[in-house]
């Protein structure tokens, strides 16, 4: 498949953000809120401390989507990149779309010499992901993902598609 990968873009927002919306439906069951997640997005693309996507056209037409974040590691003097959004429009899935993208910010990762790793997590019943992942030669941290969300007092910005 002939693919271009590249930085997003501002005019990319609104694919992203639909993008978005398609992995936490499919992914979690839950819908985003489009008041939160549009300016997510917008945030990200506006300032490349709090992270950047990387995304594959086809034909001209984005066709998935990574994104980055930082994590310092302070044990180990270095940063590890988390690989989040992870999306691919279903008519191109299992065409080697995500493994362009991988491929391409492993390489962005391995020439800068303050990043020591890539990251990522996943939803644990999302067995195929999870063989994916393992392909490309990532491996179980060892870490299970703990979280307080919302914050108390705050209300959630998910819901259950169920509900």
């Amino acid at each position: 498949m002939n693919l271009t990968i590249r930085r997003a873009v501002p005019a990319d927002a609104g694919i992203l953000a639909a993008f978005n919306q398609a992995l936490a439906s499919e992914s979690e069951q839950t819908r985003l809120d489009p008041d939160a997640v549009g300016p997510g997005v917008a945030a990200v693309l506006a300032d490349p401390h709090k992270g950047f996507y990387t995304v594959a056209e086809k034909d001209g037409e984005v066709v998935g989507q990574c994104m980055v974040t930082y994590e310092w590691s302070d044990w180990r003097n270095g940063w590890f990149w988390w690989v989040q959004s992870v999306y691919v429009r279903g008519e191109v899935r299992r065409s080697g779309v995500f493994r362009r993208l991988y491929d391409h910010i492993l390489d962005q990762a391995a020439k800068d010499p303050t990043v020591i790793g890539l990251r990522l997590y996943v939803e644990r019943q999302n067995v195929r992901a999870i063989d994916t992942y393992r392909s490309l030669g990532m491996t179980e941290a060892g870490y299970s993902v703990l979280e307080v969300y919302p914050l108390p007092g705050e209300a959630s910005l998910l819901q259950r598609i169920d509900e």
